[in-house]
């Protein structure tokens, strides 16, 4: 074996094996979102995330990668490449397509699984399939292909997104706003006189073993975006996430026994998330003191506007705006600050950032993307959740939201001890 394919062979191992770290993610949102919400709609997350994946690799598969990475037709959309045929020469790596399909199959899993947790205890569960298709089809691969593709129109501007602050986690936060409002909040969430009720978490603990789950899962998300196993980048990349989650989570247990008097549990968990979202662009062009306070920012910046969304009785269960559409928003911002060109090595050079005398250029190209990326997702969710709404219901009864989705929705509740018998007939409309 020559070196050209002990390179490729290594490479090829190294991508699919940071695929897998990044689809075990999945299971990481679905402890995450089943420990936030009450335990009546526990199974309606896990099969939302199961709808995640498997509708989301088919439609992939079929459609989404040929406009993500196809052959450039005006800096929009992609044409060829369908079902991973066709013109894909111009995609020149040192792996095969069905491996890069892979691991970009893996991200657009995650991007529509961030929307899923603003909409959770209340969104029709059909509804939900046609929103996912939307996403993961049409939404986010038309904005990977104006950023990613290599000829896209923000990435021909000069915009730096290394693993998916703007493309995934500001468009995925974006979408989820968009969609959190179109839905309106949980019954009872908000009094009529604005008086905001906390709904609190069914499992704690099962929502931090989620939240470790992802962060495990996000080396794969930001180390593997190298796509190759010898680039030497990969070591800092490690290191930026890491401490990025650290004081994103630091932050938050600091910030919050400072404002509530004790450190509020959800929103550590979510400061450390929200660290991991805010390195995410940035991961190989920014210093380790960077990158400390790209995470404790973001982990502040969460709970700020955690507060501002529930003052506007804006009810999104699992803190997905938050982490992901303001997070994501920094991190985009952050590089063009605090980008270091020394630190591209291989996987880029010459990004300068502001604070690094690279003028203003980057952080406006950064912001301007960021910007078009953002109301892009925003814009787009809203326009599927009202075409939704023209041919079913987007929202569940009162009556499924009461009795809760598990048995309202799907028929069977989370947790077998709460019932001895179910009347399956009159819960699920079965005929014996």
């Amino acid at each position: 074996m020559d070196v050209t394919e002990l390179s490729r062979g290594l490479d090829t191992i190294w991508v699919v094996l940071t695929a897998a770290m990044i689809l075990l993610m999945e299971g990481g949102f679905a402890l995450l979102e089943a420990g936030f919400v009450r335990q009546k709609n526990a199974v309606s997350i896990i099969m939302k995330v199961f709808v995640d994946i498997v509708f989301g690799a088919l439609v992939f598969y079929f459609i989404g990668f040929a406009f993500m990475y196809g052959k450039d037709a005006g800096g929009i959309i992609g044409t060829t490449g369908f079902l991973i045929n066709g013109d894909l020469s111009h995609i020149a790596l040192n792996i095969s397509n069905e491996t890069y399909w892979l691991f970009q199959c893996a991200f657009v899993i995650a991007v529509i699984s961030i929307v899923s947790g603003a909409v959770a205890e209340r969104i029709h569960f059909r509804a939900y399939i046609l929103l996912t298709i939307a996403m993961t089809g049409l939404i986010y691969p038309l904005a990977g292909h104006w950023v990613w593709s290599g000829s896209g129109f923000i990435g021909k501007l000069g915009m730096i997104d290394f693993a998916g602050s703007a493309v995934i986690h500001a468009l995925g936060g974006f979408s989820a706003l968009a969609a959190a409002i179109f839905i309106g909040p949980r019954i009872g969430k908000f009094s009529a006189d604005g008086k905001v009720n906390i709904v609190p978490p069914s499992n704690l603990p099962l929502a931090s073993v989620g939240a470790f789950i992802l962060w495990f899962g996000w080396f794969g998300f930001n180390a593997g975006s190298t796509l190759s196993a010898t680039n030497s980048s990969i070591g800092h990349i490690a290191l930026t996430t890491m401490l990025s989650a650290s004081a994103g989570g630091a932050a938050c247990i600091l910030f919050t026994m400072f404002r509530y008097k004790k450190a509020d549990p959800p929103m550590v968990i979510n400061g450390s998330l929200a660290g991991l979202v805010g390195i995410t662009a940035g991961c190989a062009f920014v210093s380790d003191g960077a990158a400390i306070g790209i995470g404790a920012v973001s982990g502040i910046a969460m709970v700020l506007v955690t507060e501002w969304l529930e003052s506007k009785q804006i009810d999104d269960p699992v803190g997905a705006f938050a982490v992901h559409g303001i997070s994501g928003s920094i991190g985009t911002l952050a590089v063009g600050l605090f980008a270091v060109p020394e630190l591209s090595g291989e996987v880029g050079q010459g990004y300068y950032g502001l604070f690094y005398g690279g003028g203003w250029n980057l952080l406006g190209v950064q912001a301007l993307g960021l910007a078009i990326v953002s109301v892009w997702g925003f814009a787009m969710s809203w326009g599927v959740l009202w075409l939704v709404r023209k041919v079913m219901p987007v929202r569940v009864s009162k009556d499924e939201e009461l009795v809760g989705l598990d048995v309202g929705i799907h028929g069977v509740p989370a947790y077998s001890q709460e019932h001895d018998f179910l009347d399956l007939e009159r819960l699920t409309n079965r005929k014996s």
